[in-house]
């Protein structure tokens, strides 16, 4: 193997998580190397394109380096240019483009198999995320070109019948943007109302256009089979069908489960399927291979947050260095 290719940590995943892994990696004079499979902070980059975080600025900063807004919640384009300077000036190590398919060995020595060429590392962090795999509804029709599971662009839809499915912050967005620039839209949602985790300066915004009729809400109910031309939703009075053009699916999203099993770390066995690691380092059952982020929760996607999780490069970088000083 090529020695430019063997590294002492080999950082699986270049979004904001595994950059502050990269930057803390650096900091400790480790030999690194991110691999993404994308673009840069490539989750960040398939958000709505009018997407405003949660968080404020300074929770969404990384490796102490400031992050100036100029709004009060940083939005997307904000945040993709801060993640980028952060890349760019510290001329953190990273492979672009680079899907890894497979990580082998043991204790010591772990091949890394990419899209383009072999690595090998000491260590390994899994710091992949959960927004590459959306959850399916497993209906007829799922599959049509008119059924998304990303939004981007509200205009798109404009003059449009469009049914957003989900009562989340991102089903939420979808269905007032849409409305906003022109649709005809109407919600399916699964339970009572919108959800307790919608943002507070938004879901006044939502109820209040469903109240007044603007925007269509079907509580209590399920899509159960998409068409061309029409959709079938079934409510708590029985199945209905309307006019549909678009179904921007707002399901949610899955770390890749399958991914962590074949690397050889062990998951819980119930549906949360969360992958078993030690909460102080960071370390799983696979011994010198490491997870940080959103990854960590399995299919609890809203456990871990950049914010509450860029700690996960420190605890990881410092139990690295101490196996090394003991070697």
């Amino acid at each position: 193997m090529n020695p430019t290719n063997q590294f002492d940590i080999i950082i699986v995943g270049g979004g904001p998580i595994g950059l502050a892994c990269g930057l803390e990696a650096k900091k400790a004079g480790l030999h690194y190397c991110i691999l993404e499979k994308g673009c840069l902070v490539n989750s960040l980059y398939n958000y709505p394109m009018n997407m405003t975080f949660f968080s404020t600025s300074d929770k969404l900063e990384i490796g102490g380096i400031p992050f100036v807004s100029s709004n009060i919640k940083p939005t997307r384009p904000e945040a993709l240019e801060y993640y980028r300077r952060v890349a760019t000036s510290n001329k953190l190590n990273i492979h672009l483009q680079e899907e890894v398919k497979e990580i082998t060995g043991s204790n010591g020595k772990y091949q890394v198999v990419t899209s383009k060429q072999n690595y090998l590392a000491t260590f390994v962090v899994i710091a992949t995320g959960f927004y590459d795999i959306p959850v399916k509804m497993n209906i007829p029709g799922e599959d049509l070109p008119k059924v998304v599971h990303y939004y981007k662009d509200p205009h798109f839809y404009a003059m449009h019948k469009v049914v957003v499915v989900g009562a989340s912050n991102s089903a939420v967005d979808a269905a007032l943007e849409t409305w906003r620039k022109g649709a005809e839209v109407s919600m399916v949602i699964r339970h009572e109302g919108i959800g307790k985790r919608v943002k507070y300066w938004v879901k006044p915004d939502i109820e209040n256009r469903i109240k007044e009729g603007s925007i269509k809400a079907y509580t209590h109910s399920s899509l159960v089979a998409i068409r061309e031309k029409e959709v079938d939703i079934l409510t708590p009075e029985g199945t209905v069908t309307i006019e549909n053009d678009y179904v921007i699916a707002m399901t949610g999203y899955q770390p890749n489960c399958a991914f962590l099993q074949q690397v050889g770390i062990q998951l819980s066995d119930d549906e949360v399927m969360q992958p078993v690691y030690n909460p102080e380092s960071m370390e799983t059952n696979m011994p010198n291979i490491y997870l940080a982020g959103v990854v960590c929760g399995g299919m609890k996607t809203h456990v871990w947050f950049i914010e509450n999780s860029r700690e996960h490069a420190e605890l990881i970088i410092r139990s690295i260095r101490k196996k090394l000083l003991n070697e």
